[in-house]
C-alpha cells in the first residue's frame, strides 16, 4: 500500500491530534525490565521498547519522530533496529500514523539522492528533516518525492540557534517586504513557502523554545505544517507554542515530545495529558 505523508498527517489532524511522539530510544535509558527480558540483546530490547511506546500512544499521536542518532551510534545493529521499528509502526501497530525520520540531511544533489533512497525506500519513512544550507537545487531529490514530507530546518530549539539563524540579511528579492533586512530564519521560511513547496510536501522545523520566532514563521508561511521540537526537557511552553504555532484552521502543528513521554512511568498517560493540554489551549484561543 502506498503511503502519502500529507494525507496521513491531515487525517490525524482532522481527528484533533497534534502530538508528535519522539522515539529517541537511548539504549541506556530503556527500563531495566525490558533489558532483562531480552538478556540485554540490543535489537530485541530496542524493538520491544519502541513498539510498546507506539502501542501505548497511537490513539493520540499525529506522527512519530525518530532521531537516527540513537540508532546510528550502534552501527549495523542500530540500522537494523531502525528499519524494523519503522516497519513495525507502518505495517503492524499504527499503520495510519506517519513516521518522520529526524536525520537533518543535506549535501549536493547526487548525494541527497542517496539519502532520499535510504530514508524512503530502505527505511520506509514517510518524512524526513533536512538542512537548507545547500539550497533548493541540491535538495531536489527530496522535494521531488511528492508523497513524502520534507521538513526544512528553520529555527531550531537549541540555545545556540541564534548564532546563524537570527543573523540579519539584506532582502532585495521580495518587494512586498519593502527591501528591509530580515533574520535569516525568516528568509528560509519565505523561500520554502514561495519556491520549495511546489509539490505541497514541505514543512518547517521551528523550536518551541522560541515562540516569537515561531509566531513570525507562521505569519510568513500560512498553513504549511510546522514540526515543533523543544517541549519538556528543553523547556518549551505548551500554551505559548500553541498560541504562536497554530494555523488558520487551528491545526498545522506537530508538537514533539520525546523524553517527556517515552521514559515516563506511564507513557500513555503522559501522551494523553499532552494531547489534552494542546487541545485545551487551541480551544481557548478560538474567537
Amino acid at each position: 500500500m502506498s503511503r502519502n505523508f500529507m494525507e496521513l498527517f491531515r487525517a490525524r489532524q482532522a481527528e484533533g491530534k497534534s502530538v508528535c511522539v519522539g522515539l529517541d530510544a537511548d539504549y541506556d535509558k530503556i527500563p531495566k525490565s525490558i533489558h532483562d527480558k531480552h538478556s540485554n540483546s540490543y535489537f530485541n530490547t530496542v524493538i520491544d521498547f519502541d513498539c510498546s511506546i507506539v502501542d501505548m500512544t497511537k490513539k493520540v499521536a499525529c506522527a512519530y519522530k525518530i532521531n537516527t542518532a540513537f540508532f546510528e551510534s550502534h552501527g549495523e545493529k542500530g540500522w537494523r533496529a531502525l528499519q524494523a521499528t519503522i516497519v513495525h509502526i507502518n505495517k503492524i501497530i499504527a499503520e495510519k500514523v506517519p513516521v518522520i525520520l529526524d536525520a537533518k540531511r543535506a549535501d549536493i544533489g547526487n548525494t541527497n539522492a542517496g539519502y532520499a533512497k535510504m530514508a524512503f525506500d530502505y527505511l520506509k519513512a514517510d518524512a524526513i528533516t533536512v538542512n537548507p544550507y545547500f539550497g533548493a537545487e541540491a535538495m531536489q531529490p527530496f522535494l521531488d518525492r511528492t508523497d513524502k514530507g520534507i521538513f526544512v530546518l528553520c529555527h531550531t530549539s537549541n540555545p545556540g540557534a541564534s548564532e546563524f539563524q537570527d543573523l540579519m540579511i539584506n532582502n532585495p528579492e521580495y518587494p512586498d517586504w519593502g527591501g528591509r533586512n530580515i533574520p535569516l530564519y525568516q528568509y528560509v521560511a519565505r523561500r520554502v513557502m514561495k519556491e520549495w513547496n511546489k509539490n505541497g510536501n514541505c514543512g518547517l522545523v521551528v523550536g518551541a523554545t522560541y515562540p516569537d520566532q515561531l509566531h513570525e514563521v507562521r505569519k510568513i508561511i500560512g498553513d504549511i505544517p510546522i514540526l515543533i521540537p523543544g517541549i519538556g526537557a528543553q523547556g518549551g511552553d505548551i500554551e505559548a507554542t500553541v498560541t504562536a504555532g497554530a494555523d488558520s484552521n487551528g491545526m498545522g502543528m506537530l508538537i514533539n515530545s520525546s523524553r517527556g513521554i517515552i521514559f515516563k512511568e506511564a507513557p500513555d498517560v503522559e501522551a494523553l495529558n499532552f494531547h489534552n493540554l494542546i487541545n485545551k489551549y487551541l480551544k481557548e484561543g478560538q474567537p
